[in-house]
């Protein structure tokens, strides 16, 4: 098997394998979403982060899979960077969700979704994405994702929703002012990042019925806002993958037996589906 070099790029960071016959080798750099860097820094990522780990290896074909790229000028910015620092490799640029379904279910049918620092969903048939719900981002949506569990935590904290044990638990564990909170929010870059950061806070105090409320709540909001709305998702299996998702497969899981859905496969990320489905492809 010739060398192939895929990547799993999310808000947060990309996650990248080197894959020669059975060797298969890992590495993680910053997040390449279009929305948040430019294409002058995704060179400097990729030059100053990614050339270094296999600078004695050309891959034959690079498979990159990133959120933001199902926009066709996003997908080519993308493409024609990793062509500058790869010219003799063939660059393939798709949707994170499409990375994401074939990392899932491979060649069968099902339903997709993504909890991470954002969140979305597809119904795919084994071979193609038919129908997606619309992806609207953290401000507008991004039901369930780290940004919107985080910006809960902020909120419950802001507006003195807590009770006081876990108003003292935040204190004591991020020490920070209102204006603190606000100047990260609206001034400084990557807020999606900022905000996702305080699911740790959740991880931490899982037991607390404020906590549970908050986990509940914001899958509640993205299975009825995303899941709900494919025929399908009655009929096939439901899979997960995201770093939210794994954290709280638990909440995942009574939630799909309460509404009498099928869950399929919860992943921390969509990496090694995406080596088996690419080998399996071989």
């Amino acid at each position: 098997m010739s060398p192939i070099l895929i990547a799993d790029s999310g808000s947060t960071k990309t996650e990248w394998c080197l894959v020669d016959d059975k060797k298969k080798k890992k590495f993680v750099t910053a997040g390449l979403s279009p929305y948040f860097v430019t294409s002058a820094q995704a060179l400097n990522i990729i030059t100053g982060e990614v050339w270094p780990k296999i600078k004695n290896t050309t891959p034959q074909s690079i498979y990159f899979y990133g959120t933001g790229c199902s926009n066709p000028v996003n997908a080519k910015m993308l493409s024609g960077v990793l062509k500058q620092v790869f010219p003799k490799s063939k660059i393939n640029v798709d949707h994170d969700l499409i990375g994401a379904a074939r990392s899932l279910c491979g060649n069968t049918k099902g339903i997709a979704c993504i909890l991470g620092t954002g969140s979305n969903s597809s119904y795919y048939n084994g071979k193609k994405i038919v129908k997606n719900s619309p992806g609207l981002g953290y401000v507008l949506g991004d039901e369930g994702s780290g940004a919107y569990l985080g910006k809960k935590v902020v909120q419950h904290f802001l507006y003195k929703t807590f009770d006081e044990d876990l108003i003292d638990r935040f204190n004591v564990k991020y020490n920070l002012t209102a204006s603190d909170i606000l100047d990260a929010v609206y001034k400084k870059p990557f807020p999606n990042r900022y905000l996702a950061s305080f699911t740790m806070f959740l991880t931490e105090n899982r037991g607390h019925y404020m906590i549970e409320n908050i986990i509940e709540d914001g899958f509640h909001d993205f299975f009825f806002n995303h899941i709900y709305k494919y025929r399908e998702s009655w009929t096939l299996p439901i899979h997960f993958t995201g770093s939210v998702a794994y954290g709280f497969k638990d909440v995942l899981k009574e939630m799909c037996a309460s509404f009498e859905l099928q869950l399929g496969t919860v992943s921390k990320n969509p990496m090694d589906g995406l080596v088996q489905y690419h080998r399996l492809k071989k």
